[in-house]
């Protein structure tokens, strides 16, 4: 999936690298640990290519071979580097939250806005150099921020960046909603889809779900965008939409454990 969709990262994790990182630890939640199917099923997650529809292509991040081969053969390194790929998909809204707190009001929102499309800028550009090509989801993400936090700089109104997170969580509504059509599979499948056999029409349904999901964040950034103070703004693009993302996977999570795992997994993996 999307590398949430970031960027500026609040965006990161609805583009889903928070997802992706956050169904890793759900295998380890209670007895979801004792599950086989679950527990293959969230460790693919993370081995799975990103999105894969047309015009949406995000493949991954790592070098070919690194997600199965590296994290085989070097458990320890293969955490280590989904944390520290984690901290680099938040690190644009750390710097945006720390900005904004550290001046408050308007002028922190300017200053947090042009420090967020800075780091996303040479987050972009560490990925390009890192994996040799500029992952899609990326750039468009990057684009928006660009022209809508552009727009917040020069026309000195805060209004351009605030509709952002609900730009972004509208686009990969679309981008879900088209993979219904578009491939093979859905995104959904594609996410959770490696290990568990399940009716198409139960794909669908999940895939539907999450355009939902991405439609209604996008209306929640809005109510607090104009019934809300600036900060109460800030506190649920950084707090409120890695929550509801997190607990949304967790439910999906759990609700596809009442299927079988395609193929049997043996006691020693």
């Amino acid at each position: 999936m999307g590398r949430p969709i970031l960027p500026d990262a609040v965006d990161a994790c609805l583009a889903i690298p928070c997802i992706q990182q956050a169904t890793q630890g759900i295998g380890g939640i209670g007895g979801v640990n004792r599950h086989a199917l679950i527990t293959q099923a969230l460790r693919r997650v993370t081995q799975q290519p990103r999105l894969g529809m047309r015009g949406m292509n995000v493949e991954s991040s790592g070098h070919p071979g690194d997600p199965s081969e590296i994290l085989d053969a070097a458990p320890g390194l293969g955490k280590f580097a989904n944390v520290m790929k984690l901290l680099a998909d938040l690190l644009p809204i750390i710097a945006f939250f720390a900005v904004y707190k550290a001046f408050g009001g308007s002028d922190g929102v300017y200053a947090a806005t042009a420090t967020a499309i800075v780091i996303a800028a040479v987050m972009a550009g560490v990925a390009r150099w890192r994996t040799g090509h500029f992952e899609r989801q990326q750039l468009i993400t990057l684009a928006i921020l660009v022209v809508l936090g552009g727009l917040t700089l020069a026309l000195r109104d805060e209004r351009y960046i605030k509709w952002k997170p609900s730009v972004v969580s509208w686009v990969m509504a679309g981008g879900f909603l088209a993979s219904r059509w578009l491939g093979k599979k859905t995104v959904v499948e594609r996410m959770f889809g490696g290990n568990i056999e399940a009716p198409a029409a139960v794909w669908h349904r999940l895939n539907l779900a999450w355009v939902a999901f991405f439609l209604v964040l996008g209306i929640l950034n809005l109510h607090f965008a104009y019934h809300w103070s600036t900060e109460a703004w800030v506190n649920f693009k950084v707090f409120g939409t890695l929550g509801l993302s997190l607990a949304f996977t967790f439910v999906q999570a759990m609700y596809l454990m009442r299927y079988d795992a395609a193929r049997e997994i043996s006691p020693g993996e």
